[in-house]
């Protein structure tokens, strides 16, 4: 079934056209993933979607009754809301109908005998309704979505306008996918969470029985949760019925069989044209009639071909190249026993790093653990180290570690590109900008700029009116410039759309040098990294090999603590079982307790036979990762469970009420 149906939409923003000829369905279990270059209106297109944004030409049509979810904006509500009850109000319908059983019990207790039949029958439909709409699992879900996307207890009790602006756009994710609606709108999901909460959106999204439409430039993401990709340009909506790496596969062969065609076509023409002009100089030489009325017969024809465009298969994309002046020497970077805090409160201590020439080193780790941190400190140390190229342009970086050593190693020139990039004087052009930090003449700095894609007036921009991807294409182009030799990257891939992105990695697996990089973006991280660092306890954590060796270490880590876990936890739970229960217990709570401990046990022996399982298919790469998704699920419903009946027995044993 369509749920969306999208013909021929055009928009205008005054005078000025943002795209036309955009056309799209998206059906019910679809997940599609809406990708294009930055500019192109992607954004504009969901908020024209949820009627945000009005349209000019062309049609939509949404399936009668369809319920949209869409993370739009940071909505306002009242002061000192707590960030739970704003979770909650996913769930505004079951608690109309939870106010209206408690109404219809009021009235039963107050019912005459007529009466009661009465009410009892509406009561008893009401309950059914807000059982079998989920009202007795509100609380379980949002403690899975609040869990899977990183919020806290702490945060959960917090008022919501203390919260800063990523931690609230997290809040309205966890808000609008407990909505369950039929079609999920989404807008860089990925941004503002660690990868542990994307790779369980990621999980989420995969099981939604909803469709979804995403917009989103991390490739990886895209790859494990789409169906079908929308390439969307200025004027034009390319479809593709798979994933991304899908996408980009046959993006490749249409556009080799569009230029086969072309190329057809093109000689098709020169032909008939080489003909016309024969026909035409026959009839001058024989003075013939019918070779001038063959010519034009032809060129009639030739008028009525129906010209394709010449197919291009990028668009215009940064060119840069990193060519180091000189090697360093063979070890790099050496940190040793670093430790920061701030008011008091550590943020890392003990962390040591070495950094060999060649390598290239991801460090990875949750928001907030020190990672942009541990950047500043190195890059302050460059600055003050006698003998050490640094290129920071002109920000101004002051961030001393407390203790520790850091050294650099011989030769080393060090290009450092922030995770914010500042300027500290952002009335001067892009041209004044380059010339001044470079001491270069105006048409070099022209012609290293054009390699970034500010060609002519471009050059002349203020660097105030610049987005973060052009200022990020800007410190990049300072860099290539000083031919650096260790690339310090924080963020490099943000801001940048899908195509910058890629021919960034082209150029850095290029690059002779040594490159030291934080990055949430996987694609680029596992085409990029051949060593893993992970901020984890306060300190480094290493991982020798590149990201996928990484992603199969933390699996089996988890996995074992997990097992721990849940052994210390089953044999907690069948000591308390065997300790009888009080007398004066509520019946409707031993039975809940007793229904929970058989189910328990049964999924207890499922997950036994589940392990057997996994250790007869071993050597079966594609039966274990069916019987990981599985184990991985029993898991989890085992851990709901044994979280249920904790609640539970304690209601029964007397230590709390519900």
């Amino acid at each position: 079934m369509i749920e969306l149906n999208i013909n021929q939409l055009g928009k205008f923003y005054g005078a000025r056209r943002v795209f036309k000829n955009i056309s799209f369905n998206v059906k019910t279990g679809e997940r599609i993933g809406l990708i294009g270059p930055n500019g192109c209106g992607k954004t504009t297109v969901l908020k024209i979607l949820t009627g945000e944004e009005d349209y000019q030409e062309g049609q939509i049509s949404l399936r009668k009754g369809l319920k949209l979810g869409y993370l739009n904006q940071i909505p306002y509500y009242k002061k000192d809301i707590p960030v739970e009850e704003v979770m909650t109000l996913a769930f505004k319908h079951l608690t109309r109908l939870k106010r209206k059983m408690t109404e219809y019990e009021s009235g039963l207790q107050n019912a005459g005998s007529k009466e009661m039949e009465a009410l009892l029958k509406q009561y008893g439909e009401i309950c059914y309704q807000f059982e079998e709409e989920g009202g007795y699992e509100i609380k379980t879900n949002v403690n899975k979505i609040a869990t899977g996307l990183g919020i806290s207890d702490e945060m959960r009790k917090r008022p919501y306008d203390t919260l800063s602006g990523g931690e609230k756009t997290r809040i309205e994710l966890a808000k609008v996918l407990l909505e369950a609606p039929d079609m999920l709108i989404l807008d860089e999901p990925s941004n503002h969470l660690d990868m542990v909460s994307i790779e369980w959106l990621e999980e989420f999204l995969k099981t939604y029985k909803g469709a979804a439409l995403i917009v989103s430039h991390d490739r990886y993401f895209l790859d494990r949760v789409v169906t079908g990709i929308i390439e969307m340009s200025f004027d034009k909506t390319s479809i593709y019925k798979g994933s991304y790496s899908y996408y980009v596969v046959e993006r490749e062969r249409r556009f080799l069989l569009d230029m086969k065609y072309y190329g057809q076509e093109q000689k098709n023409i020169k032909r008939m044209e080489e003909q016309i002009k024969r026909y035409r100089i026959w009839g001058e030489m024989r003075s013939s009639n019918k070779m001038f009325k063959k010519a034009k017969e032809l060129e009639k024809r030739l008028e009525k071909i129906e010209r394709m465009e010449r197919p291009v298969f990028e668009n215009k994309k940064v060119k840069l190249k990193f060519n180091p002046s000189n090697r360093s020497g063979k070890r790099v970077l050496e940190l040793t026993e670093i430790c920061k805090a701030f008011g008091g409160k550590k943020l890392f201590s003990g962390v040591g790093l070495d950094i060999f020439y060649g390598e290239s080193v991801c460090i990875l780790g949750k928001n907030g653990t020190g990672k942009s941190t541990l950047f500043k400190i190195i890059a302050s140390e460059a600055i003050k180290e006698e003998g050490v190229f640094i290129n920071t342009g002109d920000a101004l970086i002051d961030m001393q570690k407390d203790d520790g050593s850091i050294k650099f190693g011989s030769r080393v020139k060090i290009g450092y590109l922030p995770q914010e990039i500042k300027f500290e004087d952002e009335s001067i052009s892009i041209l004044e900008y380059f010339q001044n930090l470079h001491c270069l003449p105006a048409h070099i700095v022209r012609k290293e700029l054009a390699k970034v894609l500010f060609v002519k007036d471009d050059a002349d921009k203020k660097i105030g009116s610049l987005s973060g991807g052009e200022k990020s294409r800007l410190k990049l182009c300072s860099l290539m410039h000083d031919k650096v030799n260790l690339l310090i990257l924080d963020e490099p891939t943000n801001h940048l759309d899908i195509d910058s992105r890629e021919i960034l990695e082209e150029m850095l697996i290029e690059f002779e040098g040594t490159i030291l990089f934080v990055s949430h973006d996987r694609y680029f991280i596992a085409r990029l990294s051949n060593r893993i660092a992970e901020m984890e306890d306060k300190r480094l954590k290493y991982y020798a090999g590149n990201y996928e060796y990484y992603r199969e270490q933390k699996k089996r880590e988890i996995s074992q603590k997990e097992a721990a876990k849940a052994r210390s936890k089953n044999e907690k739970q069948k000591m308390v079982r065997t300790t009888g229960r009080p007398k004066k217990a509520s019946p409707k709570h031993i039975y809940e307790m007793e229904k929970l401990e058989a189910c328990i046990e049964k999924l207890e022996n499922n997950l036994n036979t589940l392990n057997k399982d996994m250790e007869f298919n071993a050597n079966d790469a594609d039966k274990l990762l069916e019987l990981y998704n599985q184990q991985s699920a029993l898991k989890l419903d085992l851990s709901e469970k044994y979280e249920r009946w904790e609640k539970v027995s304690e209601i029964v044993n007397g230590i709390n009420n519900e």
